[in-house]
């Protein structure tokens, strides 16, 4: 009597696309953790401030806010709740703007030097912006009452890792970045001169300064023999 053979394995099923999507999700959100965080955390606070009274709303944000009032009293604590916070601009507008601009910038950094980079560049803006308003108060140009400003938000920090990008980029097309953030930020200074325009200008120049960071980070992105190289990947499929 013949032994009756063991049942073949059955062959494991591929991944559904459902599962392919999201592990492709995470691996490539898993190389920027500090920017996706940022965005979690920048989510779960629009959605408090979408939930809450108008009539309340200013004055909460005020009191998280990098004006002259609140960096006299709690420096620390406004500078940090400051970045946690939009005023103006959906969530979706900052998830594409930090998928442009933080994403690669951490990722060619690293989340450590990416930090810092974003930092120098959001405390030194917001102390050099504020004291123009300051001088501005003094000399008569604004009101005693801009002490107490509205001034919460992420801009200055992407404002400094624009500019530090410029280093990432290789041949002449970093010239043409450069000279694109520059009339960017330059052109709102020159037209809107409020001391938002100078912290905007002035973070983009902090985020050139922080040059010593870049330093060891690999060769500089072509975006020429990028596309090039993606055409021939294309062919080849």
């Amino acid at each position: 009597m013949n032994a009756q053979s063991a049942p073949a394995e059955a062959a494991p099923e591929p991944p559904q696309p459902a599962a392919r999507a999201l592990a492709a999700a995470w691996a490539y959100a898993r190389r920027a953790p500090g920017t996706y965080l940022w965005l979690l955390a920048l989510l779960g606070t629009t959605v408090v401030i979408r939930r809450m009274d108008p009539a309340f709303h200013d004055q909460f944000l005020r009191q998280r806010s990098t004006n002259l009032h609140q960096l006299s009293t709690d420096p620390v604590r406004v500078l940090i709740a400051s970045a946690f916070w939009l005023d103006g601009g959906g969530w979706i507008v900052y998830f594409v703007v930090y998928n442009i601009f933080h994403v690669p910038a951490e990722r060619w950094l690293g989340t450590w030097r990416w930090l810092t980079a974003l930092t120098i560049a959001h405390v030194g803006a917001t102390y050099i912006s504020e004291g123009v308003l300051y001088w501005a108060i003094h000399q008569g140009r604004a009101p005693e009452s801009a002490v107490n400003t509205l001034d919460v938000g992420v801009s200055y920090a992407l404002a400094g890792i624009q500019g530090i990008l410029f280093y990432r980029i290789g041949g002449p097309w970093r010239w043409v970045y450069l000279t694109g953030v520059l009339l960017w930020y330059g052109s709102a200074l020159v037209h809107g001169r409020t001391f938002t325009d100078v912290g905007h200008f002035t973070a983009t120049l902090l985020g050139l300064a922080c040059y010593p960071l870049t330093r060891g980070r690999g060769e500089r992105w072509d975006p020429i023999a990028w596309l090039r190289s993606r055409r021939r990947r294309s062919a080849h499929r």
